[in-house]
């Protein structure tokens, strides 16, 4: 491909000179609007093209391609993937995802969001429209106009929570009266089962750069207990869900007034037993509400479930109601995230389970119109996921939706009006990149955001299956 006249920092490939083409992929010119292009008819399984870029803009980089539709085809959708290689670089993990986009005439697509290149050696890119994937249900012809290549900064460092000997693991974050409040769990491997994993805090005045001496809040030798929740009461003070798993399968509610002493109020054993009990968060009227999911994580079975609990005395007693039951591994919303926006609707993203191929691992949308009575789900266009915890926060009068894409070791975010995207699940932003971590798959991500004085606190953790550490990132909308 050649080479457009651009700054210093981004370079601009058009489709004159392509390595290759294949799988029906082919170029044209005067294709649209008297411009060239490499076009994808779409009709083959994979179309593409593959170029080599000699000369990098920088280190860091972002990859977006310009696609025309001359023929656009009104509300549907295509899927196009990109794949990344450096001949000779010492840390190379490819990890691509396809791309879910409604279909337009004319749109800028960000294919890869941050790349970590070695600037001395060349970069190879391949394009490919994936018109076998569950979700694409465009069958017209669509062209790449040009490829932009742009440097951009890195994320600034994280600040250490804990990094004690052992596994600490799936960490939650509240603020508390101007205060911070990091609580975390700590055992020996990525394993919830373990009778030795017990559950901790520790809290910062000044935005997380020094911490107090960590707080047991508590360390039972018949199970592994897990931090799986937290939010405020109608008092202020933090309510924190602890999951204690072993022979008696159990939720325990504390509650604190200063992030340092924890008193358990309530224990809950619900059927369907839930797996996890997700953030509070008030629904006026109702009272506090979290959102569970349970099921055996068995791709062959029918047995995954979701739904809420609501208290209406501030955490003493709950009730479970069941929204959806009976699902597949693939169709389970779990880890949710939600907030309230007023007037009756409440706002959730969900995880998606597995490593499916296509499209389909893509993040789901939850909402509710009646103060969490009824539900709808629908998947996103939040295709960069692997087992990614969401983590919402309202700021504002917009949604920030935080999750950490395993394998790649980054903590994105999405940004959303709610009014953009309550009907429209596939409309979500390009994500930005606001911290870097392991890119060890399991050994690294569960982020857990709050509002806070500084902005918003991220806590996450990060390391590898031996040792791992809670990391906090502090961002300013």
């Amino acid at each position: 491909m050649a080479l457009r006249n651009t700054p210093s920092d981004e370079i601009v490939l058009l489709p004159h000179e392509v390595s290759s083409v294949s799988g029906g992929a082919v170029f044209r010119e005067n294709w649209f609007e008297g411009k060239a292009s490499i076009v994808f008819p779409g009709k083959n399984m994979k179309e593409e093209f593959l170029a080599t870029v000699k000369s990098l803009p920088g280190k860091f980089l972002r990859v977006e391609a310009e696609i025309v539709s001359p023929e656009a085809q009104e509300g549907s959708c295509d899927v196009y993937r990109l794949f990344l290689s450096q001949e000779g670089k010492s840390d190379e993990k490819p990890v691509s995802v396809p791309i879910l986009s409604e279909v337009k005439k004319r749109r800028t697509v960000e294919l890869a969001a941050f790349y970590e290149a070695d600037p001395d050696l060349p970069l190879e890119l391949r394009i490919q429209r994936e018109n076998d994937d569950p979700r694409n249900s465009c069958s017209t012809e669509t062209g790449v106009l040009s490829v932009r290549i742009r440097a951009v900064a890195p994320p600034e460092k994280n600040i250490i929570v804990q990094t004690a000997d052992g596994y600490n693991s799936w960490p939650f974050v509240q603020e508390l009266n101007g205060k911070l409040v990091c609580s975390y769990s700590r055992g020996t491997a990525h394993d919830i089962f373990e009778t030795v994993r017990g559950v901790y805090a520790r809290t910062s005045a000044d935005g997380g750069r020094t911490w107090t001496e960590e707080t047991s809040i508590s360390n039972a030798p018949d199970g592994g207990e897990v931090v799986i929740g937290k939010g405020l009461d109608a008092e202020g003070a933090m309510l924190l869900w602890v999951r204690c798993a072993g022979p008696d399968w159990h939720h325990d509610l504390y509650r604190s007034s200063d992030g340092i002493r924890f008193r358990r109020i309530a224990v809950l054993r619900p059927n369907p037993m839930p797996m996890q009990i997700t953030d509070l968060f008030s629904v006026p009227g109702t009272g506090l509400m979290s959102l569970w999911f349970s099921g055996s994580y068995n791709v062959s079975k029918q047995d995954h479930a979701w739904g809420t609990l609501v208290s209406k005395d501030n955490g003493k007693t709950w009730k479970q109601n069941v929204v959806e039951s009976g699902l597949g591994y693939y169709e389970w919303p779990t880890e949710q995230s939600a907030v309230w926006l007023g007037g009756g609707r409440i706002f959730a993203v969900a995880r998606t389970e597995g490593a499916a191929p296509d499209s389909t691992r893509a993040q789901f949308q939850l909402r509710s119109e009646d103060s969490g009575r009824t539900w709808t789900r629908a998947r996103t266009n939040i295709t960069d996921v692997l087992a990614s915890t969401p983590s919402l926060i309202l700021d504002r009068g917009r949604v920030y939706l935080y999750y950490f894409q395993r394998g790649t070791g980054q903590l994105r975010c999405r940004i959303a009006e709610p009014d953009l995207i309550w009907d429209h699940p596939l409309c979500w932003s390009d994500p930005e990149i606001v911290a870097l971590a392991s890119r060890e798959n399991h050994h690294a991500g569960n982020v857990n955001a709050c509002s806070c004085k500084e902005g918003h606190a991220l806590s996450f953790y990060s390391g590898n299956e031996h040792a791992t550490e809670i990391l906090l990132k502090t961002v300013r909308p």
